[in-house]
């Protein structure tokens, strides 16, 4: 469904809470952008924006931990924590999703300590867990740009810039993937990449 830009300014006050603002074809992934809350969403797997610890912090990553409950943070102490720029996947427990994949995004220091290579790597990392575990659908927070500070449009490019690439490559099985954005601004910022990618 190609929709144009201001037709999604638009469609921001219209839509249902978990309905896509725009959803592409990537072959035979479906490619979605959407505003909601990501615990709620019933797919294979939720990419939590975790940090290196694992245990737990603020934003997407607390919400995570406190609807999935308590059991959540015991299997991730058993994970010895997770390098910047990769992922580490558990069950979900409480949540509609099966698996929560733990990306650990860069923190955003000017751009000159690999942070976009960083970042690009959570979301192929997610990827190939994804596919590792023969999950069908994953959805993805706007890593790394709350307190992390990375800037959200140069985020929302190398999110779908990667994804995108990935799954055109091979997508393993992939059925959907859900970027999941936690505010409109966010939201535009990947229906913007995606524009820029000819899909929107």
């Amino acid at each position: 469904m190609a929709v144009g830009f201001a037709e999604t300014q638009v469609a921001l006050h219209l839509r249902m809470p978990t309905e896509p603002l725009v959803s592409a074809e990537v072959g035979p992934v479906r490619v979605d952008i959407l505003v909601a809350d990501i615990t709620t969403l019933a797919v294979d797997a939720i990419v939590n924006a975790a940090n290196t610890s694992l245990l737990g912090g603020g934003g997407v990553d607390g919400a995570i931990h406190r609807r999935a409950g308590p059991d959540l943070l015991k299997e991730c102490e058993t994970l010895g924590g997770c390098a910047t720029g990769s992922a580490k996947i558990t069950r979900g427990y409480k949540l509609p999703a099966k698996h929560v994949i733990h990306a650990v995004g860069p923190v955003w220091n000017g751009g000159k300590r690999g942070e976009e290579a960083l970042l690009a790597s959570c979301y192929r990392t997610a990827l190939a867990l994804a596919a590792d575990n023969r999950l069908t659908s994953i959805a993805f927070p706007a890593i790394s740009t709350g307190v992390y500070r990375f800037p959200a449009d140069l985020a929302g490019r190398i999110a779908v810039g990667t994804v995108v690439s990935e799954i055109s490559a091979d997508p393993h099985g992939l059925e959907r993937a859900v970027f999941c954005c936690f505010s409109d601004e966010s939201a535009q910022h990947h229906i913007k990449a995606l524009a820029e990618l000819g899909l929107a």
